[in-house]
């Protein structure tokens, strides 16, 4: 496309590696490894998501104009060398594990992306931004705001792991930071760990469990884990942390502060793994509310950007608006590392310097520029149809008005329903075009989603959907929340009294509103709003609902059974859904009942690495 420039943004070999395109400092495609492999958070190099990004775009390799990878792997490398130094021979373990891929792919990354993507011109810059920037781009730059300021959390990048800074038009300055190992994404993640989570994907279960738990360890954590100054900063006490010598994150001092060994995934959740979740989730919100008071104050701005996968605890993030530390937030949907690809590219074209390739000044129309996070694979009905017939499936084709119809018929039947439409999402959440939908007023809702269609831990909590415009109605909210990343109560007068006595995993039997599927056992929910302009068809669906219910809300969870992504293809889909006990499928245009179906299908076992 003569005239136009297109960067190409890369993030890989930690978890959750993504590409991203930009046309011209739009966004035209972006998505995870994850879903073309199946293999979930796949940190492999993203060669399936480079591909679509090229094929959405309508482009070939060698009309790239840059392609720029998301953290600065040099930096990297002499921060874990130096850490390797510091406790050796403490890391002797780890250490020749590590060596090989970083002396290998990972160091040498201009050859690896020049192999990985075959006929890149030989004049396309391979740039590389930090992490952070990165991180700090994919928050201010799709934001609604032409100033800004922003803040970033996570793990680590290459020795920061988290930044304050400011975003005005084209530029982002970064004003301080926080550095390894004393990160408050590497805290939660130990906690995440020895509650028996799975790092980098379980830490939103260790945040959706913390309601059922008593805050009494937040003081055992202030006296010996962490020194918390007022401005937000801290310092963790390594001697009770084990992430930078060997494979655990924490040691037998830790478990001796807590009362136990680590819950092994497979063992019952005790009380004292709720208290443990609640304690650690309530300094996880006064860090992050010291955080943004300081950078409130460093930078003076009204708004606030936030990105970095710590970013993603969505209560921490309800905390911060509550208090009305800033008067609005925008955080970047794919808030962890896929959203650094995006973000990486976003770097290159905005920032002044040496390699800038834009672009020009941000320019605000008050509405982000994410298009909704719909930023991947969509696929025709003739396509879908098509994988219908290679199952031999049993299927009715309906139109718009039809369809949505026998949708509302179906949800108010207490029906579950697969809900696959449009562009899939970017971003950990799937927000109505890769779906499972249930009526929000049943009460066995919850347990049927979780124990027989997800296949997950009882507790787990749902998020409603919502039109904008009504969710003042059933939630204390009075922003939008697009992208499932604030937690607000449900107002007073939808919830019901419990009774008293019920504590830990019993509050699970309790009605607590008119909205029960959704309601969590503290009166919160994760609350998703629908516009009409970014998603049309979901926004007419909750209107329908609406109108033959008078209910206004609906269950939204991702369309993916436990330990898997979120499905990407018809055939993703259908696969999935005929080995649960979900009810319907609405796939495109096409509706199908699952007891209707032949046989059951083997879902497709994740791509073996080349």
């Amino acid at each position: 496309m003569p005239g136009l420039r297109h960067i190409l943004g890369i993030s890989a070999y930690y978890h959750d590696a993504a590409a991203a395109l930009l046309r011209d400092g739009g966004i035209v495609a972006a998505a995870q490894e994850e879903r073309f492999t199946r293999k979930k958070n796949d940190p492999d190099f993203p060669r399936n998501a480079v591909a679509f990004c090229l094929r959405q775009g309508q482009l070939n390799a060698a009309q790239l104009d840059a392609v720029v990878f998301y953290d600065k792997p040099i930096l990297k490398f002499a921060r874990m060398l130096e850490t390797y130094l510091a406790v050796a021979p403490g890391g002797w373990r780890t250490f020749p594990v590590v060596l090989p891929s970083w002396l290998g792919e990972k160091l040498n990354l201009r050859k690896t992306i020049r192999e990985e993507i075959p006929g890149l011109s030989a004049t396309c810059p391979i740039l590389f931004t930090e992490h952070h920037q990165a991180h700090a781009a994919s928050a201010f730059y799709p934001s609604p705001f032409t100033d800004a300021a922003i803040l970033t959390i996570d793990g680590v990048g290459e020795w920061a792991t988290t930044t304050i800074g400011e975003g005005h038009g084209d530029r982002i300055k970064i004003a301080q930071e926080l550095r390894f190992p004393h990160s408050l994404g590497l805290l939660y993640s130990a906690f995440t760990q020895y509650c028996g989570f799975r790092i980098n994907s379980g830490e939103y279960k260790l945040m959706g469990l913390a309601p059922y738990g008593a805050p009494r360890f937040v003081e055992v954590i202030y006296r010996e884990l962490i020194d918390l100054k007022a401005d937000g900063s801290f310092w963790l006490n390594l001697e009770y942390f084990d992430f930078l010598r060997g494979t655990q994150m924490t040691n037998e001092r830790f478990d001796r502060l807590f009362n136990g060994p680590p819950r092994q995934p497979a063992e019952r959740i005790e009380q004292r793994h709720m208290d443990v979740a609640r304690s650690i989730q309530v300094v996880t919100e006064e860090i992050m509310l010291r955080l943004a008071r300081q950078a409130k104050a460093l930078t003076g701005q009204k708004h606030l950007c936030l990105a970095g996968g710590v970013a993603l605890n969505c209560v921490a993030n309800g905390r911060i608006l509550k208090e009305r530390v800033f008067e609005r937030l925008w955080i970047q949907p794919a808030a962890g590392d896929a959203g650094g690809a995006l973000g990486a590219a976003l770097s290159a074209w905005f920032e002044p310097g040496e390699n800038s390739l834009g672009g020009g000044r941000k320019v605000s129309d008050q509405k982000d520029t994410m298009q909704g996070a719909l930023l991947g694979p969509e696929y025709s009905d003739e396509e879908i149809e098509q994988t219908l017939r290679n199952h031999g499936a049993v299927y009715q084709r309906l139109d718009k008005t039809a369809l949505l119809d026998r949708t509302v018929e179906l949800l108010q039947a207490e029906k579950v329903v697969g809900w696959f439409q449009g562009r899939m999402e970017f971003g950990p959440r799937a927000l109505g075009n890769r779906s499972i939908l249930g009526d929000a007023r049943s009460p066995k809702m919850q347990s049927v989603m979780n124990l027989k269609v997800k296949f997950r831990e009882s507790f787990r909590p749902f998020a409603p959907a919502v039109r904008r415009e009504r969710v003042s109605d059933y939630f204390e909210l009075d922003v939008a929340s697009p992208y499932m990343l604030l937690v607000a109560p449900i107002q007073e007068k939808l919830r019901f009294p419990t009774g008293p006595g019920a504590s830990g995993l019993e509050l699970l039997k309790q009605k607590r509103s008119t909205l029960p599927a959704v309601t969590h056992v503290d009166y919160s929910a994760r609350i998703q709003t629908v516009d009409q302009s970014d998603n049309p068809l979901l926004y007419e669906l909750l209107v329908r609902f609406e109108r033959a219910t008078g209910c206004g809300v609906l269950v939204n969870t991702s369309f993916n059974v436990r330990g898997e992504p979120i499905v990407c293809t018809p055939d993703d889909a259908y696969r999935c859904f005929v080995n649960t006990e979900m009810d319907y499928l609405i796939l495109g245009s096409f509706v199908i009942e699952r007891l209707a179906q032949p046989h059951k299908v083997e879902r497709r076992e994740p791509l073996a690495p080349d």
